[in-house]
Order: structure tokens, then C-alpha cells, then sequence
């Protein structure tokens, strides 16, 4: 993997451009925010995560997709169960992943962070795979973009509490942090 400065999209990943993303208002990249998501809930492999960020769901296929269906929402990445990553939004844009949201009394997080997400729930582990490649991905991010540093990576949970519990209790934070420490 490697990440293109001048692009925003990383190499030797699977591209899915979402058009659910815009300009960032200062270009600045200083937060990541680790998701989940899983569609229909709780299934895995489905494909159909690529369709919502895509606009592509078909409400008449599950009753979960009628509700979300007209949702226009993206993410930078998505590491699926098996530890395939695709990209989405260049990280030189705003995806929008986080929605309502506010980080160090800063509102607005889609404006200066990346959104990954991992497939999966709340209540399901993760896997040796998404766990390798969020690691390496999370690198490669690091060194690409600096500013985010160990105390400004966090999850949906940590900035939009009232709203949502993503990555959830199954996330392994202690593990992550660990891998991401320097030795």
C-alpha cells in the first residue's frame, strides 16, 4: 500500500469512489475515526455496504434498506472481514461518515478527519484480518498525515455519544493502540 500525496488514494487497495464526499473547507487531516457497519445487520460478505456509499441500495431487498436507503453517507475506507480494504473518498476530500459530531470542542469532524470503516457490529470480534490491515492502513496513515497522533484517533462512539456506539465493545482498543505504539 501506498498512499498518493497528491491524489489522496492509496495504491494496491480496491477503489469504490463514492459520490457522498466533497471539498474540505481547509484540507486539513488531523482526526481518524474508526466505524462499523454491516448490511443487511449483523451479515457479512454481502456487498451491499459498497452499494449504500455508492447510492446504489435496494430498498426492496431487505426492510433495513428501506430506511436508509435515501441516507447519502460515506467513508474513506471500508476493511471488510477477510482484511480486503477499499477506498471510497480520495483523503484529500470530505467524506461523510461521522455526521453530527464534535472532537476536542471542535464540531464538525468530517471537515478534518478519515473515516474507516470495519465491517462488522458492536457485539461481534473482529478479525486477525481486519485487525492486520486496520493496523497497516492506520500507519500509512500516520505517516501520510502527522497530525494524527495516538490521542486523535477514536471512535464514532467518542464523537457523536448520543448518537452512536461504533466501533463497540467488540473493538479491541488496548490491542490496536499497542500495535500503533512505537517500540
Amino acid at each position: 500500500m501506498q498512499l498518493n500525496p497528491e491524489t489522496g488514494w492509496v495504491a494496491g487497495i480496491t477503489h469504490c469512489p463514492s459520490p457522498n464526499c466533497n471539498a474540505r473547507p481547509t484540507g486539513e487531516v488531523s482526526l481518524l475515526v474508526i466505524h462499523n457497519i454491516s448490511l443487511p445487520p449483523g451479515q457479512f460478505g454481502t456487498g451491499k455496504v459498497q452499494q449504500f456509499f455508492q447510492n446504489q441500495l435496494d430498498p426492496t431487498e431487505h426492510p433495513y434498506f428501506q430506511e436508509i436507503a435515501a441516507l447519502t453517507v460515506s467513508a474513506h475506507f471500508l476493511i471488510e472481514r477477510d482484511g480486503a480494504i477499499t477506498q471510497f473518498v480520495s483523503c484529500a476530500e470530505r467524506a461523510w461518515h461521522a455526521g453530527v459530531s464534535c472532537f476536542a470542542e471542535r464540531s464538525g469532524c468530517n471537515d478534518f478527519s478519515l473515516g474507516i470503516e470495519l465491517e462488522g457490529t458492536d457485539d461481534a470480534p473482529y478479525s486477525e484480518a481486519q485487525y492486520a490491515a486496520l493496523i497497516a492502513l492506520t500507519r500509512l496513515l500516520q505517516q501520510a498525515y502527522p497530525q494524527i497522533s495516538a490521542e486523535r484517533i477514536c471512535g464514532h462512539c467518542d464523537i457523536a455519544p448520543t448518537r452512536k456506539t461504533d466501533p463497540g465493545p467488540a473493538f479491541d482498543w488496548a490491542r490496536y493502540r499497542a500495535a500503533l505504539a512505537p517500540s
